[in-house]
C-alpha cells in the first residue's frame, strides 16, 4: 500500500533520470532494463526519510520554470505575457494537451524534483488555493505538514474554487484538467510511471488532499485521483492485451518442431512476458492504492459531487476492464450507492449500470447483482427526481431485454415489477412517460411470431398484421382503469410504437368487420376504447405536439417534422373520408362512440374533398351528422356535431356552400319545431304533459348547442326563450332544465348581436335595442338568483357575471367609443344580490353542502367537482371587483374569509387582493380594514361588548390582520398613504361610539385597536408620530392615565406607535452615534412607569408634558424597517446640529406639502404641529448638549459617526414563512457583507471543522436570503 507521505527525493542528475520513451517500451529493451528495480508487485513504495539537501546544485540552471524571464509570475516574450505554471497553461487551454505533457516530461528528465514541484503546485492551485509549495517545504516537510500549511493559506473569503466556478471558461477548465491527467499517464506509461518516484509522489499527495477537511482540496484531488485511476486502468488493459499476445507468440514458437524452433526468440518472449507481468503487478499495486486509499473513503463523502465522481468513474472501469473490475467486489459499491440521498449520485449509478447492461457479453457477470438489487432499481422508477426515474426505467428495460435474450421464458421481472412501470405511461412528466412507453412496447407489443400473424391477417382479409397488437393495446388501456387519459397513453407510446399507432387502416378494419363463426369479436367496451385511442392517435399525428398537461407548450417543428405532419394528415384524411360515414352509421345509436368519431373531421385536410372528387363522401358525412343531431340530445354529442358543421363551413374551403345549405335546412326544421312546441307548452300552462316538455327541451338543447358556434340571430330565438323564462317566473312551474337551456340560449343570442354591432356600423336604434334586450335579460337572471333549484341559480349567476364583464366600461377600450351606448353597469340592488349569492353558496362548510344535496352521499370525486363549481362562482364575482364593475367595498366580505377558507379559495382571494391594490392602494386599504371591522362587529354581536382577548376568535382576527399587513410588503414609501389611511379608519371605528355608561368606561369598539396594532409595523417612523397625534385627538386625559386590563388594547396600540418613533426623534436630534449606542441609549433612556428623566425636567416642562412621551405597560413590538438616517459627528458645533434638525423636520413638512405624498386627513394637523416641534427640538438640543458629555465618558462608541442600520432579519421561523405571503411589493433582503471575521464565520461553514464534512452540501442549516 502506498503511504500518504511523499517518497524520498532522489538525486536529480541526468544519470539517474528515467527517460520517457513514448514510442513504446516494447520496442526498446535497453530502456526497460534501465528502469527495472527489485520491487515486488505488492511492495509499497519506500517511506520518506531525511536526506542531504543538495545545496550545491543550482536550481536556476536546471531548465525548470522557476526563474527564467518572469514578470509577476509570467513569462515575458515580445511584450506579451504568457502563462508559466501548469495551472495557467491548462486554464488557458490554448496549447494542445499533448505538447503540454511533453514539455513537462522533458523537464522531468532534466530535473524531476522541479518537475514534480510544478505538478504538486498544479494540484494545489487547481483547488483554488493561493499558496505555493516551495522547494524547501517539498524537501523537508511531511505530506501532512505541507497540506496543513496550504490549508492555512487557503482563501476563505469565497467558497468557490475552479471546479465549482460558473461560466464556460471554468467548464472548459474542468475538461482540460481531466484531459491533462489522462494524457500525462498515457505519455508516461512506458517508463516514468515505473520509476518508484513520480507515481508514488502523486498518489501520496492526492491521498492526503482527499482526506482534507477543506472541500476544495477534497473535491479536486478526488477528481484527479479518479481520472488517474481511469488512465491506469487503460494502461493495465493494454498490458493485459500485450501479455495475451506475447503468450500466444510463445506458445506458437514452442509448438514448432525442434529444428525450426528459435531458442533465442523463446528466451526473448519469456523475458518480455516476465517484464509485462511485473509491469502489470506494479500497475495493479498503484490502482489498489488509489482505490483503497481514496475511492473507498470518498464514495461516501458528505459532498454529493464527490460521491458522483467516484461512481461515474467506477462505471468506466467496469466497462473498459471488465475482467478485473466487473465482479461483486466492485459492483457492491454501485449497488449500495443506489440508495444515496442525492439524485445526482443515484443518476450516476444508473447510467453506469446502463453502460454495462447494454453489452450482452457482460450479462453472466451481472446476474448475481441483478438478483440482489433488482427490487431497488424497480423502486427507483418512482424516484422523486424525474431524471433518475427516467434512467431507472431505461435500465429496467435493458434488464428485460437481456433476460429475453439469455433466459427466454424465464422472467427477470415479476408481474408486480412490470405493473410498477406500466402505470407510469400516464405520468404528467413526458420523459418519464416516454421511457415507460418504451418499456411497455418491449414487453407487450413486440411480435413473437410475425409470419403467423401475417398469415392470419391475410385469412381475415386484413391488410395489416397488427390486429392482435392493437387488441392488446385496447386491453391494456381498459385494465389500467384510467380511461380519461387515453391521450397520455398514446403520447407515451408515440416515439417507440409510432408504426402501430398510425395503423389506422387496421383499426378501421377491426371496427367495421363482423366476427366470423367461432371467433369472439370485440365487446362494446373494447370498441369504445379503440375509438377513443384512434381519435387520440389522429390528434397526435395532426397536431404534432403532446396533449395538454405534458410539455411546456407548442414548440416550433423542424422541416422534417413538418413534412411528416403533412404526410400523416393527408394519410388520415384519405382513410377516414371514406370510413367515417360508415362508422357513424354503424354506431349512430351509441352517444359516447359518436361523440368521439365526430371529432375526427377537425383534423382533416378539407381540400381533399374537392381535389380528390370526394363530394359524395361529404354528402354522406352531412347526412349521418344530421341523423345524429336528430337522434341525440346529449350535450357532448351535440357539441361535437356543432363543431363539425363549424369546421366544414369555413370560408377558405370550396365546400362551404354545400355545407351551409345543409346546415340552414337543418336549423329551419329545428326552429319551426321549437316554435310550435313552445306555443303548445305556453297554451297548456300547468296542464302540460311530459311529451310537451320533452319536445321543447330536446329542440332547445339542439338549438343552444348550435347557437354556441353559429350565428342564429336571424331565426330570432331570443323571443321564444324569453317568453319561456317570463312564464317560469310568473307561474313558477317551468321545468329547471328548460330554464337553464333558455338562459344559455338567450346569452348566446345577446353575444352574437354584440358581435354584429361591434364588427359593423350599427344605427343608434340597434344599439338601444341591444341594451334594452340586455337589461330585460339581466332582470330575468336577477329573479332566477332566488330560484329554489341550484342549477338555475348557478347558471343565472355565471351568466350575469359574464354579461356584466362583457358590457362593462371595458367595452369601449381600444378605440371603440361608438359602443358606449350599450355599456351596462349593475345597480346597487343587483350588486348586493350577487354578493349575497356568493356568501350563501360559496363560503359554506362541506357538511352544509352535503345536507343540501338531498341526502345523497358524495364520494371524493363529487366533492372535488362541487369545490370546483364554487371556485368558479367566486372567481366570476372577483373578476367584477378587479375590473371595477362592482364597488371595491364588496371585496370586504370576500377578504374576511381569507383565513377560514384558505385551503379552498386562498389563491383566488390573494390574487384579488393583489389586483385591487394595483388599482387603488388607498381604497384597497379601506376595504381591508372594513373586512376586519365586519368580523369584529360579528364577534361583538355573538359574545357581547366584553370580548375575551385570549379567545380563538379574537386571535383569528388578529392573525388575519397580520396576514393583511404582510401583503403591504417592505416598501413602506410605496404604501405610506394607504397604511396611514387604514390607521385613520381604524381609530375612527374604535372611538365611533361612546360608552353609554360614561366617559370613564372604554368605548365599545376599543378592543379593535389591538387588531389595528398589527399594521403599526408598516408605518414610517415619522408617520407613527402623526398617527399617534391623531389618536390623541380622540383620547381624553382620563384615558391616558388608565391602566386597567380593559384599557390594554389602547395601551398596546399606543406602544406600537411609540416604538421606534421615540428613538427616531432622539436619534435625529442628537446628531450622531452608532446603531449600538442608539439601542443602549433607548434602553437606558426609557424611564420606569410614571417617571421622567431628570435631564429633561431641568430643561423645559413643555417637553415633559408631551403626550407621546408617556410610556405605558404592554408588549412592545420589535423595531421595523425604516429609512436609514446618516448621523453627524456629535462633536460638531451646535449650529450644525440645528441645521440637521431643520433638514429632518423638512422631510416631514415635505410629506405634508407635496401632493403626491400628502395625507389630506392629517395635513392640517401637521401644519399646526410644525411650530411647536421647532420649539421642543430647540429645548431638547440644549438638554442633549449637557447629557452628551456624561454619556461620552462612559461609551467610546459615541465617537463613531456611522449610519443607523435597522435589523431587517426575521426573528422567528414563523415570520420567515410569512414572507411567502407577500405580493409584488415585497422586496428581497440582501444582507451587507460582514466586516469582521466572527460575523462571517457565523454565515459560512467552517471548512476546517470535522463536523462540516458530515453536512450535506444542500445548505448550512440556516435560512438564507
Amino acid at each position: 500500500m502506498i503511504t500518504p507521505e511523499i517518497p524520498v527525493l532522489q538525486e536529480s542528475t541526468n544519470e539517474t533520470t528515467i527517460h520517457s520513451d513514448v514510442t513504446g517500451e516494447f520496442d526498446d529493451p535497453e530502456a526497460k532494463g534501465r528502469k527495472r528495480r527489485a520491487r515486488g508487485p505488492g511492495r509499497p513504495p519506500t517511506a520518506k526519510k531525511p536526506r542531504r539537501i543538495p545545496g550545491e546544485k543550482s536550481r536556476a540552471g536546471t531548465g525548470g520554470r522557476a526563474s527564467q524571464g518572469k514578470a509577476n509570475g509570467h513569462h515575458q516574450q515580445n511584450g506579451e505575457i504568457e502563462p508559466v505554471t501548469l495551472f495557467e497553461v491548462v486554464k488557458m487551454g490554448k496549447s494542445a494537451m499533448q505538447s503540454v505533457v511533453d514539455d513537462w516530461i522533458e523537464s522531468y528528465k532534466q530535473d524531476r524534483d522541479i518537475a514534480l514541484l510544478d505538478l504538486i503546485n498544479f494540484f494545489i492551485q487547481c483547488s483554488g488555493c493561493k499558496g505555493t509549495v516551495r522547494i524547501e517545504m517539498f524537501r523537508n516537510m511531511q505530506n501532512t505538514e505541507i497540506i496543513r500549511k496550504m490549508t492555512e493559506e487557503f482563501d476563505e473569503d469565497s467558497g468557490d474554487y475552479p471546479l465549482t466556478m460558473p461560466g464556460p471558461q471554468w467548464k472548459k477548465f474542468r475538461s482540460n484538467f481531466c484531459e491533462f491527467i489522462g494524457v500525462l499517464i498515457r505519455q508516461c506509461q512506458y517508463s516514468i510511471i515505473y520509476d518508484e518516484y513520480m507515481m508514488d509522489t502523486v498518489i501520496s499527495l492526492l491521498t492526503g488532499l482527499s482526506d482534507s477537511q477543506v472541500r476544495a482540496f477534497r473535491h479536486t484531488s478526488t477528481l484527479a485521483a479518479m481520472k488517474l485511476m481511469t488512465a491506469l486502468v487503460n494502461v493495465a488493459l493494454n498490458l493485459s492485451i500485450h501479455q495475451d499476445n506475447t503468450q500466444r507468440q510463445y506458445e506458437a514458437e514452442r509448438n514448432k518442431m525442434i529444428g525450426k524452433r528459435a531458442n533465442d526468440r523463446l528466451e526473448l518472449l519469456l523475458q518480455k512476458r516476465k517484464e509485462l507481468q511485473e509491469n502489470q503487478d506494479e500497475i495493479e499495486n498503484m490502482m489498489n492504492s488509489v482505490f483503497k486509499g481514496i475511492f473507498v473513503h470518498r464514495y461516501r463523502d458528505a459532498i454529493s459531487e464527490i460521491r458522483a465522481i467516484c461512481i461515474e468513474e467506477i462505471g468506466v472501469w467496469m466497462k473498459s476492464y471488465s475482467d478485473a473490475f466487473l465482479n461483486d467486489s466492485y459492483l457492491k459499491y454501485v449497488g449500495w450507492t443506489l440508495h444515496d440521498r442525492q439524485g445526482e449520485v443515484r443518476l450516476k449509478c444508473l447510467k453506469a449500470l446502463q453502460s454495462l447492461y447494454t453489452n450482452k457479453e457482460l450479462f453472466p457477470k451481472l446476474e448475481l447483482f441483478t438478483n440482489r438489487f433488482k427490487d431497488r432499481i424497480v423502486s427507483m422508477t418512482l424516484d422523486k427526481e424525474y431524471d433518475v426515474a427516467v434512467e431507472a426505467i431505461r435500465l429496467v428495460t435493458l434488464i428485460l431485454q437481456l433476460y429475453n435474450c439469455f433466459r427466454g421464458s424465464e422472467e427477470a421481472l415479476s408481474n408486480e415489477d412490470c405493473e410498477n412501470v406500466y402505470h407510469l405511461v400516464y405520468s404528467a412528466h413526458r420523459p418519464v412517460a416516454v421511457a415507460a412507453g418504451e418499456f411497455l412496447n418491449k414487453k407487450l407489443f413486440s411480435r413473437h411470431d410475425p409470419q403467423a400473424e401475417e398469415a392470419y391477417a391475410k385469412s381475415r382479409g386484413r391488410h395489416s398484421p397488427n390486429g392482435n397488437l392493437i387488441k392488446m393495446l385496447v386491453l391494456f388501456f381498459l385494465e389500467s382503469e384510467l380511461h380519461e387519459h387515453a391521450a397520455y397513453l398514446v403520447d407515451s407510446l408515440w416515439e417507440s410504437s409510432q408504426e402501430l399507432l398510425k395503423d389506422w387502416e387496421c383499426m378501421v378494419e377491426l371496427l367495421l368487420e363482423e366476427p366470423i363463426q367461432g371467433e369472439e369479436g370485440m365487446t362494446d367496451r373494447q370498441e369504445t376504447a379503440l375509438i377513443e385511442l384512434m381519435v387520440c392517435t389522429i390528434r397526435q399525428a395532426a397536431e404534432a405536439h403532446p396533449p395538454v398537461g405534458r410539455g411546456t407548450g407548442k414548440r416550433v417543428l423542424t422541416a422534417k417534422e413538418r413534412k411528416t405532419q403533412i404526410d400523416d394528415r393527408t394519410k388520415l384524411t384519405e382513410q377516414f373520408i371514406v370510413a367515417l360515414p360508415m362508422m357513424l352509421g354503424k354506431y349512430s345509436a351509441d352517444s359516447e362512440k359518436v361523440a368521439n368519431l365526430l371529432q375526427i373531421p377537425q383534423f382533416f385536410d378539407l381540400e381533399l374533398y374537392s381535389t380528390g372528387r370526394m363530394e359524395k363522401h361529404l354528402d354522406a358525412l352531412l347526412k349521418q351528422t344530421k341523423f345524429v343531431v336528430e337522434k341525440h340530445i346529449e350535450s357532448d354529442v351535440l357539441e361535437s356535431c356543432s363543431k363539425t358543421y363549424n369546421i366544414l363551413c369555413s370560408e377558405e374551403y370550396t365546400i362551404q356552400n354545400r355545407v351551409n345549405i345543409a346546415r340552414s335546412q337543418m336549423i329551419d326544421e329545428l326552429v319551426e319545431r321549437f316554435s310550435q312546441s313552445v306555443e303548445d307548452l305556453l297554451q297548456e300552462g300547468e296542464e302540460a304533459d311530459d311529451d310537451d316538455i320533452y319536445n321543447v327541451l330536446s329542440t332547445l338543447k339542439r338549438l343552444t348547442a348550435f347557437h354556441n358556434a353559429h350565428d342564429l340571430t336571424k331565426w330570432e330565438l331570443f323571443g321564444n326563450c324569453y317568453r319561456l323564462l317570463k312564464s317560469g317566473i310568473e307561474l313558477g312551474s317551468m321545468p329547471e332544465q328548460i330554464v337553464v337551456q333558455a338562459l344559455q340560449c338567450c346569452h348566446y343570442s345577446i353575444l352574437w348581436q354584440l358581435v354584429k354591432i361591434a364588427e359593423g356600423s350599427p344605427t343608434k336604434e340597434e344599439q338601444l335595442g341591444l341594451r334594452k334586450t340586455l337589461k330585460a335579460f339581466c332582470i330575468v337572471c336577477q329573479h332566477c338568483l332566488t330560484n329554489v333549484n341550484p342549477s338555475v341559480k348557478e347558471q343565472a349567476f355565471m351568466l350575469l357575471c359574464d354579461l356584466l364583464m362583457i358590457f362593462s366600461h371595458q367595452l369601449t377600450t381600444g378605440g371603440r367609443d361608438g359602443l358606449k351606448p350599450i355599456v351596462y353597469s349593475p345597480d346597487t340592488g343587483l350588486q348586493s344580490e350577487l354578493l349575497s349569492f356568493v356568501m350563501d353558496h360559496v363560503f359554506i362548510d362541506q357538511d352544509e353542502e352535503n345536507q343540501s344535496m338531498e341526502g345523497d352521499e358524495e364520494d371524493e370525486a363529487n366533492k372535488i367537482e362541487a369545490l370546483h363549481k364554487r371556485r368558479n362562482l367566486l372567481a366570476g364575482f372577483c373578476k367584477l371587483i378587479i375590473y371595477d364593475v362592482v364597488d371595491m367595498n364588496a371585496a370586504a366580505d370576500i377578504f374576511k374569509h381569507y383565513m377560514k377558507y384558505y385551503n379552498d379559495y386562498g389563491d383566488i382571494i390573494k390574487e384579488t387582493l393583489s389586483k385591487t391594490r394595483q388599482i387603488d392602494k388607498i381604497q384597497c386599504a379601506k376595504t381591508l380594514i372594513l373586512s376586519l371591522q365586519q368580523l369584529f362587529n360579528e364577534l361583538v354581536q355573538e359574545q357581547g361588548p366584553n370580548l375575551d382577548r385570549s379567545s380563538a376568535h379574537v386571535s383569528g382576527i388578529k392573525e388575519l390582520a397580520r396576514r393583511f399587513a404582510l401583503t403591504f410588503g417592505l416598501d413602506q414609501i410605496k404604501t405610506r398613504e394607504a397604511v396611514a389611511t387604514l390607521h385613520k379608519d381604524g381609530i375612527e371605528f374604535a372611538f365611533k361610539y361612546p360608552n353609554p355608561n360614561g366617559p370613564e368606561y372604554p368605548p365599545p369598539n376599543l378592543a379593535f385597536l389591538e387588531i389595528l396594532g398589527e399594521f403599526s409595523s408598516k408605518l414610517l417612523r415619522q408617520d407613527k408620530k402623526t398617527v399617534h397625534a391623531y389618536l390623541e385627538k380622540f383620547m381624553s386625559e382620563q384615558m391616558m392615565e388608565r391602566r386597567e386590563d380593559i384599557w390594554l388594547p389602547l395601551i398596546s396600540y399606543r406602544n406600537s406607535l411609540l416604538t421606534g418613533g421615540e428613538d427616531d426623534r432622539m436619534s435625529v436630534i442628537s446628531g450622531g452615534s452608532s446603531s449600538k449606542a442608539s439601542s443602549i441609549r433607548s434602553k437606558k433612556g426609557r424611564p420606569p412607569l410614571n417617571k421622567r428623566r431628570t435631564e429633561e425636567e431641568n430643561v423645559d416642562n413643555s417637553w415633559m408634558n408631551r403626550n407621546d412621551t408617556v410610556q405605558t405597560p404592554g408588549v412592545l413590538h420589535p423595531p421595523q424597517l425604516t429609512s436609514t438616517v446618516m448621523r453627524e459627528n456629535p462633536r460638531q458645533p451646535a449650529e450644525h446640529n440645528m441645521e440637521d434638525q431643520e433638514s429632518e423636520r423638512g422631510s416631514e413638512s415635505d410629506f405634508v406639502q407635496h401632493p403626491q405624498m400628502q395625507m389630506p386627513w392629517l395635513g392640517q394637523h401637521k401644519l399646526e404641529e410644525a411650530h411647536r416641534k421647532d420649539r421642543v427640538a430647540m429645548n431638547y438640543m440644549k438638554a442633549r448638549g449637557g447629557v452628551r458629555q456624561s454619556v461620552r465618558s462612559h461609551s467610546l462608541m459615541e465617537d463613531d459617526a456611522e449610519p443607523i442600520f435597522e435589523d431587517v432579519m426575521m426573528s422567528s421561523r414563523g415570520q420567515l414563512e410569512d414572507m411567502n405571503e407577500e405580493f409584488e411589493d415585497t422586496m428581497v433582503i440582501d444582507l451587507p457583507p460582514s466586516r469582521n471575521r466572527r460575523e462571517r464565520a457565523e454565515l459560512r461553514p467552517d471548512f476546517f471543522d470535522s463536523t462540516a464534512i458530515m453536512e450535506d452540501d444542500s445548505g448550512f442549516g440556516m435560512p438564507m436570503f
